[in-house]
């Protein structure tokens, strides 16, 4: 890998892993359209180990009260809205986790294709628009239900189909369940650690089993510019949402999923 490629990749994890528009699209297209050589294992958990850091360092505070609030929910069994939380985050990828165990080989091999991405890009994108515009509600994310976590911990599952974007979709169904723009998006966003943790062991776990050569700069570099850049867009992407909408996220997604339909069908 060139630095070059370090940079854009690392970019292109960072602002698309927490925006409603498919991390995993751009990360399969981008090599595609520049002609380069797949980036390897090591660069894949490197590019999610800095979207970890990023969300557990955004809301480091939050986490810290989740977690105190959850132990204790443990010993008292009255968990507050900190421990509810907590739980729901945890039973949300619950379904994610099975469907990435029993579909794992189907989705690396078969889905992979530019078509598949276009539709996933478009359906879903006119499900977050029909969301956002019909159903949208104004319970922050203190106020989940548990048919809230169900509903959204199962459509996290479809993520797992190139082109839907998991922030996409945990958004799209919270929006569906009545849940404000804020309170869908944090709560996405705090889905995302355990997912990202599971992604990040299944690769180190195939890592380990395939040995290969590993480029510790480029690493390195992948780690800290895809965290950077995902900090950023977290930030700006919570601080602008309730003016912006998911109008423009839907337009992006309908707009690559027609130019894929034309170059590759």
């Amino acid at each position: 890998m060139d630095w070059l490629q370090v940079l854009i990749l690392s970019l292109v994890q960072g602002i698309t892993e927490f925006l409603p528009v498919s991390s995993s699209a751009h990360l399969i297209l981008v090599p595609v359209f520049s002609n380069w050589d797949d980036q390897g294992l090591a660069f894949d958990v490197a590019l999610h180990l800095g979207s970890l850091m990023a969300v557990v360092v955004y809301f480091r505070q939050d986490l810290a009260t989740m977690s105190t609030s959850w132990f204790r929910s443990l010993r008292t069994r009255r968990p507050d809205a900190d421990a509810r939380l907590a739980w729901a985050v945890l039973l949300g990828t619950i379904p994610v986790g099975l469907a990435g165990l029993a579909f794992k080989d189907t989705i690396e091999t078969v889905l992979r294709s530019p078509l598949y991405m276009s539709a996933g890009l478009i359906v879903f994108g006119v499900a977050l628009a029909w969301a956002d515009l019909r159903h949208r509600g104004a319970r922050p994310e203190y106020q989940i239900t548990w048919k809230d976590v169900l509903v959204v911990g199962c459509a996290q599952a479809l993520a797992l189909f190139p082109g839907t974007s998991r922030s996409g979709i945990t958004i799209t169904a919270a929006l569906f369940m009545g849940m404000n723009r804020e309170g869908a998006s944090r709560f996405s966003f705090l889905l995302s650690i355990p997912v990202i943790v599971l992604a990040c062991g299944l690769q180190l776990k195939s890592l380990l089993e395939t040995p290969e050569p590993v480029q510790w700069g480029a690493v390195a570099a992948g780690v800290v510019l895809s965290g950077l850049s995902a900090y950023l867009c977290i930030h700006y992407f919570l601080a602008f949402i309730k003016r912006i909408g998911m109008m423009p996220f839907v337009a992006y997604r309908i707009i690559l999923g027609v130019i894929l339909i034309g170059v590759f069908a």
